[in-house]
């Protein structure tokens, strides 16, 4: 199965756990150690996982993806992990007293950005597939209640394929750089749809394609543990959001990501770049998309 066929998923169960596995594998040993094993993949860095430590160092990589340096700062110690492709925007633009769901929580870095925007009437609930980060994660609650006296954020264990999230009981779902991970990229976006309340919204940054990406680039495994070798074109990732049953689909390329990381000689890019044909740059080809799409329905009748 080709990393952007989402047509083949039902026939090929046992490349999804392979898959799966592969990218819960990597991001196990970025939990423990910060990179990704050059023994498991030669060479890598971007949005979702490194194996070698990348010119922009984390708090870095998110400021120029437009986090606020004071908020960074204030974080719990080790939640931020360069994990992002963006998303600041979704969180400041969160309520009081909204339940948000995040998706691939990672050590919580965006889990402890919403806590203090929904305030103590609201809760956040990080959602993570691989053990060791959600034993990070919640070890960092006890440093976030200290820094904010809240107590609103949890974190559970599951596939975003499957979310441990009961129906039509999310305001908001949030999820940065983790979707194109998913080898079944359709059922995710079901599985969002099934959450959100009526008038609901999702708010995702994620990785996408402008066009095809050569097969040598697809096949490597440090890029689908760093949001490239899973991504689908723009077009494809519109017609899954849509076909979930979500409306006011927008998405928003971002190409400056990319460039930024390309420019700071980021590994991961690198290496894409010396794939691709003469004259071609990875920004060509992946672009950052910011996404946003509702559930049909208003809050009235939720």
């Amino acid at each position: 199965m080709g990393c952007c066929d989402q047509n083949n998923t039902d026939n090929a169960p046992n490349t999804n756990h392979t898959t799966r596995d592969g990218v819960r594998d990597g991001y196990a040993q970025i939990a423990a150690t910060g990179v990704l094993s050059t023994v498991t993949a030669p060479s890598g860095g971007g949005c979702c996982g490194s194996t070698a430590k990348a010119p922009l160092t984390n708090d870095q990589l998110a400021e120029q993806l437009g986090y606020d340096r004071e908020q960074i700062e204030a974080l719990p110690e080790g939640a931020n992990m360069g994990l992002s492709c963006g998303n600041p925007t979704a969180i400041a633009a969160l309520e009081p007293g909204q339940v948000v769901v995040d998706l691939g929580a990672g050590g919580g870095f965006d889990v402890f950005l919403a806590g203090p925007k929904v305030g103590p009437t609201g809760r956040v609930i990080g959602v993570d597939m691989t053990p060791e980060m959600l034993t990070k994660a919640r070890n960092n609650t006890t440093g976030y209640a200290a820094a904010t006296g809240l107590d609103n954020v949890e974190f559970r264990l599951g596939e975003i394929e499957h979310l441990p999230i009961a129906d039509a009981t999310v305001d908001v779902v949030i999820s940065n750089c983790v979707i194109n991970l998913s080898p079944d990229k359709a059922r995710v976006w079901s599985e969002i749809a099934r959450v959100l309340k009526p008038g609901g919204k999702v708010a995702a940054s994620d990785m996408a394609l402008l066009k095809p990406l050569p097969d040598s680039v697809r096949s490597m495994f440090e890029a689908m543990v760093g949001c490239v070798a899973g991504a689908v074109l723009v077009d494809e990732y519109r017609a899954m959001v849509e076909a979930a049953g979500l409306t006011q689909v927008e998405l928003i390329p971002k190409p400056q990501y990319v460039q930024a990381l390309c420019a700071a000689g980021d590994p991961l890019y690198k290496r894409i770049a010396e794939l691709l044909p003469d004259g071609s740059t990875p920004a060509d080809y992946i672009t950052s998309l910011d996404v946003h799409a509702r559930r049909a329905g208003c809050r009235c009748c939720g």
